[in-house]
């Protein structure tokens, strides 16, 4: 029998969703670069390295669950919530340049207002809806835009590149930011895509391609060093603004795909080798430490409650 182990620690999955990744019905253009013919894995060739490569990634920790009461009695469903994102410059060391932490209360309550902790304050923010998967979606959308701003206050000079650890939002990244996604959930275009991803040696990309129709961006797939153990191995997929004109896409692919895998983490360090960066893993670190003590921010919460009711 014939098989291969994950790099990735059980605990979090895999680097995908298994060789037959799911088909995306998001239209694809795989002909911005290269005819369909001529699909074969690149090499980045000689390029400029750049300036800094700046590193963003956000965390987020749900602390409790809540109910608001309403005068009238109705009750809204809530929640409390710390989250972070900060950015990390790498030039010749490695330091963070920016992290920020904030916590709010997400509700649909009318009269929600902040909850006051001898620990921190949770800012009351608006919601439209109060589902779970709601509730969910407005704290990552707050984290996101928090990731977006420290991104772009980061930067200080046009040849710096920034990385996000994730897919691009959908507003407000600069010009020189790639997305970086580590887990391929569904493949996107015909099968030749798959197939050429799976010939990719290391530090070597597939062509740039489209994906999307309201929200476009840019897109190609990068190996990095590692065990090449399935054709999936040290794979992430790469995004990049459809503002950019192609020209300038292909170089930011090419600089990118030939800067990235020094970053690139090995198992015996990470359980998510090697997708998951040694400049974000450090980054996670650093913003779980400062969104603090999850015990004491829960008795805090729940000191507040018990005097205001």
């Amino acid at each position: 029998m014939r098989f291969a182990v994950d790099a990735w620690a059980p605990e979090y999955g895999t680097g995908t969703e298994g060789e037959a990744l799911t088909p995306s019905d998001v239209p694809t253009d795989i002909t911005v670069e290269v005819p369909v013919a001529e699909w074969a894995p690149r090499d980045p060739g000689l390029v400029t390295p750049p300036h800094a490569m700046l590193f963003v990634d956000g965390v987020r920790r749900v602390e409790a669950r809540i109910w608001v009461t309403e005068p009238d009695g109705v009750v809204h469903p809530g929640i409390c919530a710390s989250y972070g994102a900060g950015v990390v410059r790498c030039n010749d060391r490695a330091s963070v340049d920016a992290a920020t932490v904030e916590r709010r209360l997400f509700s649909s309550a009318p009269g929600a207002t902040d909850i006051e902790t001898r620990y921190g304050t949770f800012a009351a923010t608006a919601v439209s809806s109060d589902t779970p998967d709601g509730l969910s979606l407005a704290l990552q959308q707050r984290m996101g835009e928090l990731e977006v701003t420290l991104a772009r206050a980061a930067v200080t000079r046009p040849d710096e590149i920034v990385v996000v650890d994730g897919p691009l939002r959908q507003h407000g990244h600069g010009p020189g930011t790639v997305g970086s996604i580590k887990t391929q959930h569904r493949s996107y275009g015909p099968p030749l895509v798959l197939a050429i991803v799976g010939q990719l040696g290391v530090g070597q990309r597939t062509p740039v391609f489209v994906v999307g129709d309201r929200f476009s961006r840019f897109s190609w797939y990068l190996r990095l060093p590692g065990p090449i153990t399935h054709p999936l191995a040290g794979v992430v997929r790469c995004e990049a603004s459809c503002d950019l004109h192609v020209d300038e896409v292909i170089a930011l692919a090419d600089r990118v795909s030939a800067a990235l895998p020094r970053f690139a983490s090995q198992p015996h360090k990470d359980t998510r080798a090697p997708q998951n960066l040694y400049p974000i893993a450090g980054l996670e670190r650093e913003l779980r430490r400062r969104l603090g003590d999850p015990a004491l921010l829960l008795r805090g919460l729940r000191a507040a409650a018990a005097v205001a009711a």
